[in-house]
């Protein structure tokens, strides 16, 4: 097993000391922490995201694998916003209301900021009204939703109908992502991209700038 699959097993294991000790080596091995972020990190998230919503572990152990992956990100955090790209936009980005998870969105707002965005965290159990606050006061380009519960999905249309009623829809593009998530969800409340995982994330995020 390599490093980064053992990183990988760790996080998902809620080994905070271990994957700390694993990232730290790498690190001093010189390997890119972007790498270690794609390969080690990346796959613990989507494995435990997969887990929590079909039922096989609950949020004791979703808890404990958010605070390893935090604990390696903190790691990782200097050197890719370090070596971001140039600055690409804004965003917000919040986990909607009634959801308290915020590993998915952490690990989004990462690839981001590495990648010369500009990110306001909105944290998590975000009611529709604050996203629309936050969009009306901000010049933002994007606004990211987060959802890993089904039952809270009904607030990211219910978010984009607030922006519709203060006229603000048309100021920013919404981007949705999230487990239980897919495109036809979000083609059907409106939304204009939706992204599988942080990487393509970063992806749609700057094809919604550039269009």
């Amino acid at each position: 097993m390599s490093n980064l699959e053992e990183l990988t097993s760790s996080v998902i294991d809620g080994q905070v000391a271990k994957a700390v000790e694993i990232t730290q080596k790498a690190l001093s091995a010189q390997v890119p922490a972007k790498e270690i972020l794609d390969n080690g990190l990346l796959p613990a998230m989507n494995q435990v995201g997969s887990d929590f919503e079909s039922g096989e572990i609950f949020l004791p152990e979703l808890l404990m694998a958010g605070d390893a992956m935090k604990a390696s990100i903190a790691l990782l955090r200097p050197e890719l916003t370090s070596t971001g790209a140039a600055y690409a936009g804004k965003c917000v980005i919040g986990t909607v209301e009634g959801d308290l998870h915020d590993i998915g969105k952490n690990i989004v707002i990462l690839m981001l900021e590495g990648n010369g965005w500009e990110v306001t965290d909105l944290g998590i159990d975000v009611p529709p009204q604050r996203f629309c606050d936050e969009i009306k006061k901000g010049s933002y380009d994007i606004m990211g939703l987060s959802s890993l519960l089904t039952f809270t999905m009904p607030k990211m249309p219910e978010t984009i109908n607030v922006l519709k009623e203060a006229g603000l829809r048309n100021k920013v593009k919404v981007m949705v992502g999230g487990v239980p998530l897919n495109q036809s969800f979000a083609d059907q409340i409106g939304a204009d991209a939706f992204a599988r995982d942080a990487v393509q994330a970063v992806v749609k995020a700057r094809e919604l700038v550039n269009k």
